[in-house]
């Protein structure tokens, strides 16, 4: 029996997938979540997906094909939500900074409930560390999210550098895998208590 999409399905990639691609790739976070990337195969998606066996061949022929398009939609989802975070901050001016890190939180505990999303993001950087291609592929959106953190302490008028975007983008993916691993009714207070701790270093605070 098939599996449900993700609570909420991700942003398409720079190029528009088509139904059935994104049905895929919906199905393969699921397989990754339910089984580990080990179990990615082309007839486990196949099967999670509800459709007949070579249908997710037809898109990627190779398991490798089909790793480096799940890590691609993956990647462009979490650079749709920062994008769109960086606009709300914009919105909220320099002053606000109470609004800016209630953004942030928000979209936090949004990703916390994707969380097919989250597993395959982690399952993907593990492998990345024996598969140099897939480092690439990881390595230039995280160059464009370093980028997009120093665009968001801009709008909330902090000063930025390369470095500290780095040691942000960091901190936030460990504190993102310590709230995965929370009880869901705790996850709003671990975070809200991460991010205090950090001094709201994204948008201001202590932190500066």
């Amino acid at each position: 029996m098939p599996h449900a999409s993700p609570a909420a399905a991700p942003a398409a990639a720079s190029t528009p997938l088509s139904p059935r691609r994104r049905q895929l790739l919906d199905a393969a976070l699921n397989v990754i979540a339910d089984e580990g990337l080990k179990g990615l195969t082309h007839r486990a998606v196949d099967r999670h997906a509800g459709l007949p066996e070579g249908s997710c061949s037809a898109y990627w022929r190779t398991r490798n094909a089909l790793q480096a398009a799940l890590t691609e939609y993956v990647a462009a989802s979490l650079l749709a939500d920062v994008d769109e975070l960086t606009e709300q901050i914009r919105g909220c001016g320099p002053d606000d900074e109470q609004a800016s890190v209630a953004a942030t939180l928000e979209l936090f505990l949004r990703w916390l409930d994707q969380r097919e999303l989250l597993v395959a993001r982690l399952e993907l950087t593990m492998a990345a560390t024996r598969d140099p291609e897939l480092a690439q592929l990881l390595a230039d959106h995280r160059a464009r999210l370093v980028g997009i953190v120093g665009e968001i302490r801009t709008a909330a008028g902090k000063e930025h550098g390369e470095a500290r975007a780095e040691a942000l983008v960091a901190s936030y993916d460990g504190i993102l895998l310590a709230a995965l691993l929370q009880p869901a009714p705790a996850r709003r207070e671990f975070l809200a208590r991460s991010f205090e701790l950090l001094g709201t270093a994204l948008v201001g605070g202590n932190g500066e």
